[in-house]
């Protein structure tokens, strides 16, 4: 079993930067695939980004490549994902889900076993 907890949200203006941070608790990340999604009030579970730990290979939602960036630092346990040039439209609540081994639909949330609690991303015009 893992426990992810994400933290790093807050309030920020329109071109700005934050970073989010996905930590694992109970077993480390090793052999589980890890992926970011935001959901905005009224909206659908929305996939964002996704990196495979072992090898770290990364996956991107086109509203956000060029923008977003998912990484991991593996002393700490810790995946992270760095937003710039935010956009209005990325206001949501941001969660980390992961599962044990490979997802061939990273894309989709059912794809994910593992659920945090979320953090909530502002963005004021």
């Amino acid at each position: 079993q893992v426990q992810l907890v994400e933290s790093g949200g807050g309030l920020v203006q329109d071109g700005g930067s934050l970073r989010l941070s996905c930590a694992a608790s109970g077993r480390t990340f090793s052999g589980y695939f890890v992926g970011w999604f935001r959901q905005a009030p009224g909206t659908e579970r929305e996939f964002i980004a996704a990196i495979t730990w072992s090898s770290g290979n990364t996956y991107y939602a086109d509203s956000v490549k060029g923008r977003f960036t998912i990484a991991r630092d593996t002393a700490k346990n810790t995946v992270y994902l760095q937003m710039n040039s935010l956009k209005s439209e990325d206001a949501a609540v941001y969660y980390c889900a992961a599962r044990r081994g490979f997802i061939s639909l990273y894309y989709r949330s059912s794809s994910y076993t593992y659920w945090g609690q979320g953090t909530q991303v502002t963005v004021s015009a």
